[in-house]
């Protein structure tokens, strides 16, 4: 690797580390706005959407001149690609944040309702899956970006749950229905996430071994053996 072409790596590794960290922020905020019912912080996150716009923009131009100047090959050339991958997996948990931040500033002007549903629980598996998934892109860590893959299918069936339960409280409750409706937006959204960060991971055992394990994750899964 050229001089040139190893400074402009490292630059454009510490963009997208400080993108990765405002998106991981972002995700946060929106969660504890739905917890505290804060309207104020959902509209600093909604907010803040135009600043990883920008960021991704940032990152995608940098990578583009990358190519254009030095041609990379071989692994520098596959980090390029993962890279601009990841950050529009980035910028779209972004978005994903912004509409659970826009429904909470809904809610809180509407009357609590009763839901026997944990959100925080399944925020928090969306939010271990996106940290972990980061933490495998700066670690090279394809074993942890199996692991985020395979946790995706909880979030999954958990979304899965919320829809019967909001089927059933829209029966039972049919005059709050908007609230309703707003709960399962944000219970999507919580799973989209949860499938940005797997596709992440995804990104990250390409980066690291060299294949391309979309549709097909489950065939390349590690072993007991290969795995300890």
């Amino acid at each position: 690797m050229g001089i040139h072409l190893e400074t402009e790596i490292q630059k454009l590794k510490k963009k997208v580390l400080s993108l990765s960290a405002i998106v991981e922020d972002t995700v946060y905020q929106a969660v504890r706005s739905l917890k505290e019912r804060n309207a104020e912080l959902a509209q600093r996150v909604v907010d803040s959407d135009s600043v990883i716009d920008e960021r991704e923009v940032d990152i995608e131009e940098e990578c583009q001149k990358i190519l254009a100047l030095h041609q990379p090959v071989a692994n520098d050339l596959r980090y390029i690609i993962t890279v601009l991958k990841i950050n529009a997996e980035l910028e779209r948990i972004g978005d994903c944040t912004v509409n659970i931040a826009e429904r909470v500033v809904f809610l809180v002007t509407e009357e609590p309702v009763e839901f026997p549903f944990d959100f925080q629980g399944m925020a928090r598996k969306s939010q271990n899956m996106l940290h972990e998934s980061l933490d495998a892109l700066i670690n090279f860590d394809a074993e942890l970006a199996y692991k985020v893959i395979a946790a995706d299918d909880e979030v999954d069936a958990l979304n899965h749950d919320i829809y019967g339960l909001i089927e059933e409280c829209i029966r039972k409750d049919p005059g709050h229905v908007n609230t309703y409706i707003h709960l399962l937006g944000i219970s999507r959204h919580i799973e989209r996430i949860a499938d940005h960060a797997s596709n992440i991971a995804e990104d990250v055992i390409y980066l690291t071994e060299g294949r391309i394990v979309r549709h097909r994750t489950e065939q390349y899964m590690p072993t007991k053996e290969q795995g300890s």
